[in-house]
């Protein structure tokens, strides 16, 4: 697994958003628009929620593909996507919280929780 380079650590855990795009990583491959999604970084693992669910088109496009780019403090970034473990669910739902304080409901409510993907630098 490839780890994530400075300054991206800091720029994750104080940036309240990133851009994600699923698709293929080939550079001259047409890629999906980017969608704003707020994420949270648990024991250094960075993690997205679709507060729409497994419904999402954005979500089953990146489980679909496995693969695409995010976009923070303006840098760029190859990365994979894989469904997260449930039994990470409750300390990604206490980073939520600690992050987004009482706007964390859009990230801890069962659809969204459904919908966890672990991200990490391809």
């Amino acid at each position: 697994m490839t780890t994530w380079t400075a300054p991206t650590p800091a720029a994750l855990r104080d940036t309240p958003a990133l851009y994600l795009s699923a698709g293929p990583l080939d550079p001259q491959a047409a890629v999906a628009p980017e969608v704003e999604v707020g994420m949270v970084l648990v024991e250094g693992e960075l993690y997205v929620r679709s507060q729409r669910g497994t419904t999402s088109q954005w979500y089953r496009a990146a489980v679909s593909h496995g693969s695409g780019r995010v976009r923070v403090a303006g840098e760029t970034v190859a990365v994979r996507f894989e469904p997260a473990r449930a039994d990470v669910a409750p300390a990604v739902d206490a980073a939520y919280r600690s992050k987004y304080g009482s706007f964390a409901s859009f990230a801890v409510g069962p659809a969204a929780r459904a919908a966890t993907l672990r991200i990490w630098p391809a």
